[in-house]
């Protein structure tokens, strides 16, 4: 009745999707445990939001404070 089975294009964006969120993940994991925050390091870790959230955090909240 319903063909169930995942079809080609479905491989295909989550090809796309994978190959898009891990270099954004690998470089917000990285500036997160090299400043040492632990708490922006597990929520990168645990959640997956298509690289919006690791964007963010490196452009934004990652930023380094500058001391005067």
């Amino acid at each position: 009745m319903f063909d169930l089975q995942p079809s080609v294009l479905s491989y295909i964006l989550l090809g796309i999707a994978i190959v898009w969120v891990l270099p954004w993940k690998a470089v917000a994991l990285w500036k997160a445990a090299r400043k040492g925050s632990v708490p922006w390091f597990i929520v990168l870790l645990v959640f997956n939001t298509l690289g919006i959230l690791e964007i963010l955090y490196i452009f934004w909240f990652g930023k380094k404070k500058e001391s005067k």
